[in-house]
């Protein structure tokens, strides 16, 4: 990623735009003045028409060089290239004048140049001022040019400018799911190690040892993913019955699991460890607060073109809480995630559900992986 914002920041218009700029502008530039020599009616339009030829391949060649000491100052503030260009177009100008001059003054193999003869010498404008009056011309054509190329190098600057911002923008957002992943981890290690202590402590020593295999288990599976990348519904849902399987060592009385994924759906995306603090806060509510018997349930479905993904229990539900809260830490880490994830077209939505116990809905893009 640096490298990429290192060669995108110096990256500067590209040639081929400019060389085309040029090219077009000169072209333009010979059209207009041979269909005014062709409406006024001048005398040897083909002679004209190959001096003129001469005079863009020089303006062009002119314009080039000009360009190559106009990017030096690529980089530098607007108002800094604004200057450098109106200097730069004076000597180039005066160039492209002197060349006009020559071929339409000087150069002169067929006698094209003969009715200027007829004209008195003191009324035949010096060879300096003509250059200047051409010169003046030709500076503001330069002018004209200049100006879109800057156009085009600020047009430029401003879209590397939004390239490099969204590449920080997504590493921000990368480094915000990767530390909010990792507030998951610490917090169901704490919750399992106070299992595995009462286990121990109510001498189930069997019970203590599944615990821990099911536990290695679920963080050699959990610690090879990236935590910032997306994994499949599937295996997400097979890290969470990995948990469930360790709080049925805990709860192997009361603790029923339910899992009900369709096929479609196995493969669509979700972040790792999403569901992990809505079915801790499913065996935390649902299942610890009763010695009666409770389902867990995760549950999955398309609506609308949208991911649904619920956690439910059939335990005694929470008092007190709104039907659209979702309180304690891992909810809000759960909320942040997609926040930072998704903006705001995922939603969690929580509470108690018409029948008794808690269900906790998750709203997501489908994406399926390819």
């Amino acid at each position: 990623m640096t490298a990429a914002m290192n060669s995108d920041r110096q990256q500067g218009l590209d040639w081929r735009v400019v060389i085309f700029s040029i090219l077009g502008f000169w072209l333009f530039y010979v059209l207009i003045v041979t269909l005014r020599a062709w409406v006024v009616g001048y005398p040897g339009q083909i002679e004209m028409a190959e001096r003129r030829g001469y005079v863009t391949g020089a303006g062009m060649v002119i314009t080039m060089l000009m360009w190559l000491v106009l990017r030096r100052f690529d980089g530098q503030p607007l108002w800094a290239r604004v200057v450098a260009a109106a200097i730069i177009a004076m000597p180039a100008a005066l160039a492209i004048a002197a060349t006009n001059y020559y071929f339409f003054s000087i150069f002169d193999p067929s006698g094209l140049l003969e009715f200027e003869k007829d004209v008195p010498p003191e009324d035949q404008p010096t060879m300096w001022v003509q250059i200047a009056e051409l010169g003046i011309s030709r500076y503001f054509f330069l002018i004209a040019w200049s100006a879109l190329y800057l156009a085009l190098g600020y047009a430029s600057d401003i879209r590397r400018v939004e390239r490099q911002a969204a590449i920080y923008e997504k590493a921000a957002q990368h480094a915000e799911l990767r530390a909010l992943r990792y507030q998951v981890n610490p917090h169901f290690l704490f919750n399992t190690l106070n299992s595995l202590s009462s286990l121990i402590m109510s001498g189930r020593a069997d019970a203590a040892e599944a615990m821990i295999m099911n536990l290695s288990h679920f963080y050699r599976t959990s610690l090879a993913d990236d935590p910032g990348e997306d994994v499949t519904l599937a295996d997400e849902i097979a890290l969470q019955r990995l948990y469930l399987d360790i709080e049925e060592v805990r709860f192997p009385e009361r603790l029923t699991v339910k899992i009900d994924l369709p096929t479609d759906l196995e493969t669509a995306k979700v972040p790792g460890l999403i569901l992990q603090p809505l079915v801790e806060n499913a065996i935390k509510h649902g299942v610890s607060r009763t010695a009666k018997p409770v389902i867990v349930a995760i549950a999955a479905r398309e609506e609308q073109g949208a991911l649904i993904v619920t956690v439910t229990d059939t335990g005694p539900g929470v008092s007190g809480v709104d039907d659209k809260d979702c309180h304690g830490i891992g909810m809000a880490n759960v909320r942040d995630r997609l926040a930072a994830r998704f903006g705001g077209i995922a939603r969690l939505e929580c509470g108690n559900g018409p029948g008794g116990g808690y269900c906790v809905r998750l709203t997501l893009p489908l994406v399926r992986r390819g």
